[in-house]
């Protein structure tokens, strides 16, 4: 198995050579681009200087653009007070921009989209054009983490203050809409009551950690991440420190071999090892994102002591802080960094700068040898099971929340976790309760032994609350699966098919992954056949991250002219899939397939 690799570009310094007195640093020169070939030819005339790039140890901390000024002129943290004290008492319109549109993300607030502005209107309209005067609210669950408390306690505000709304999100968050300013000093005093919280949930900051969602019960778990993940957030989530990042910074630490926190495609990620000298430990992987420029995450090559983790992770934290590009926002991601220091430099800049000693070199991990996302029915290694079930993309609500609550504290659980998958798992259910919780969950719309799609596919927001989508995903990839679904069950059977992965975005920033999906459906304007603009999807085919089927993690392939209605995605995976199973060498994957086909038998 080979760990996600993206070569670094021509010209850069995979050494890092030691400074001189008549040159800019190592890592000054590796971010500064190189003048003109046009300037350089003409005589007498000096190459232009490079634009500083905003990294506050290369060009100092002047802002270089309104979204680094605002962030230096008050600390988003500080806008929790104000809301407190004056907006939630105000009301909306007593916002100003520079806190409505900027630092109430780093409480987990954004607003959502008014109903009834349709896609085409998307990137026509201002911001406050297209906005309501109401909120999507992320809640932290790092770890994917939740006791039989918290579940009721977001189940209850969920009822009580959203309209009953709740989605599990692809980063294990719970996710709330129709929030009002005016209930957030409530919703805050519940959540803290139960030891949950929004801080950091949003903005360029250290998002959410990703953790296994088996963490301590898997029998074939490697190494338990639980308290590595939960010192991090205790120490580090919240500290003004690290609250002015360059964007967003996303973790991800699994223990688990199955991969099951998308580690390839975040900032920092790492996944279990054995060193055949040291024992148990982590492999690093640094700079993935995605997107609407995606990038797999570079292994650094070393080898990482469970102690040693919360001091690396403010380091790398530290590095993007510190020499992240703040000039451009489209640019402003770890994985720039990464993609022109590459994974040698950033090493040495890691142990030279911020560690002050090297780290080993270690192993690369194992190819998994099972699916990540956990869906079913598992024996713990204490002889009690867990049960992995999944929701229609991620979709629930306060009512069906508060039910599983119920479930869990019946079979004598206090333990919920959700996953990276838009899934939820109900850990420590004893063995003569597995078939009435089974039962339950899916009573509840929680399914233990969904088809293969309804098991495999995601959906991001879309357009019903997210002010930047073009398309619907939600609703219509439902539709899908339960067409799927039955349409293929005989297929499905038949041929032994493992599930696609089927990812719906409503827009181009790949909030639901569509680079590293089977069939990545990315949200778009088409043109009908009666010549109509009307909602659809472009198609990506052919990504997939590692797994049991594939040892390398790698992007989808865009066929020219592919692209489907909105109201015909069912009926076009089902037409692709048919065609999979006719035309594929054996048991070829359908990833290995939908790369080297023929683009006719991809429409």
């Amino acid at each position: 198995m080979t760990a996600p690799q993206t070569p670094a570009p021509s010209g850069s310094d995979p050494k890092g050579s030691e400074p001189t007195s008549s040159s800019p640093t190592a890592s000054q020169a590796a971010t500064q681009p190189p003048a003109s070939a046009a300037a350089a030819k003409r005589p007498g005339r000096p190459a232009r200087a490079a634009r500083p790039n905003g990294q506050w140890k290369v060009d100092g901390k002047t802002p270089l653009n309104a979204n680094e000024e605002l962030k230096q002129i008050d600390d988003p943290l500080n806008v929790r007070e104000r809301i407190e004290r004056i907006y939630a008492k105000e009301g909306f319109d007593s916002i100003p921009k520079d806190d409505l549109h900027g630092r109430f993300r780093w409480w987990g607030l954004y607003t959502q989209r008014k109903p009834g502005i349709d896609g085409g209107r998307t990137a026509q309209l201002e911001t406050e054009e297209i906005e309501d005067s109401y909120f999507m609210l992320r809640v932290r669950s790092d770890g994917g983490a939740l006791n039989v408390a918290q579940l009721r306690t977001l189940a209850q505000i969920s009822q009580d203050f959203c309209r009953n709304t709740a989605d599990i999100t692809d980063r294990h968050n719970i996710q709330f809409h129709w929030v009002e300013v005016e209930s957030m000093p409530q919703i805050w005093e519940r959540l803290a009551a139960v030891g949950l919280q929004t801080t950091e949930a949003c903005g360029d900051v250290p998002r959410v950690i990703l953790g296994s969602p088996v963490a301590g019960i898997a029998k074939d778990e490697i190494i338990d991440p639980t308290d590595i993940i939960a010192e991090i957030v205790r120490r580090y989530i919240g500290d003004p420190s690290f609250s002015n990042l360059p964007r967003k910074y996303k973790t991800a630490i699994t223990g688990h071999p199955s991969f099951d926190v998308v580690p390839e495609i975040n900032d920092f990620s790492l996944v279990p090892v054995v060193h055949p000298e040291l024992g148990v430990g982590f492999d690093l992987w640094v700079g993935g994102g995605l997107s609407t420029s995606a990038h797999l995450a570079q292994r650094l090559g070393t080898f990482l002591e469970p102690r040693l983790v919360p001091e690396v992770w403010v380091a790398i934290t530290s590095i993007f802080r510190d020499y992240g590009y703040r000039r451009l926002r489209n640019r402003a991601r770890l994985k720039y960094l990464m993609a022109d220091w590459g994974p040698q430099k950033f090493r040495q800049i890691l142990q030279d700068e911020y560690l002050g000693y090297e780290l080993p070199d270690g192993p690369a991990p194992a190819q998994p040898t099972r699916s990540a996302d956990h869906v079913g029915v598992h024996e713990q290694k204490d002889g009690k099971f867990y049960i992995g079930a999944a929701p229609y993309v991620g979709r629930t609500s306060g009512t069906a929340l508060a039910g599983v609550a119920d479930l869990a504290e019946s079979v004598g659980s206090d333990r919920i976790r959700l996953t990276p998958y838009q899934k939820l798992l109900l850990l420590d259910v004893p063995p003569g309760d597995v078939d009435r919780a089974v039962g339950t969950l899916r009573e509840l719309g929680f399914e233990a032994e969904p088809g293969n799609f309804r098991r495999s596919t995601m959906a991001c927001t879309g357009i019903e609350y997210c002010k930047l989508a073009i398309v619907e995903t939600k609703a219509n990839a439902t539709r899908a699966i339960q067409h799927l679904d039955q349409a293929l069950a005989d297929v499905t059977q038949e041929h032994k098919l493992l599930p696609l992965t089927l990812n719906v975005n409503g827009c181009p920033n790949s909030c639901a992954r569509i680079q590293t999906a089977d069939i990545g459906l990315k949200g778009q304007l088409i043109m009908n056949d009666e010549g109509e603009q009307v909602p659809g999807y472009q198609v990506h085919l052919g990504g997939g991250l590692i797994s049991e089927q594939r040892a390398e993690a790698g992007f989808g392939r865009t066929v020219r002219g592919l692209k489907v209605p909105a109201d015909g995605v069912g009926e076009y995976v089902e037409k692709l899939t048919r065609s999979y199973v006719e035309n594929r060498d054996g048991n070829e994957p359908f990833a290995q397939w939908a790369l080297r086909a023929d683009e006719e038998l991809l429409r």
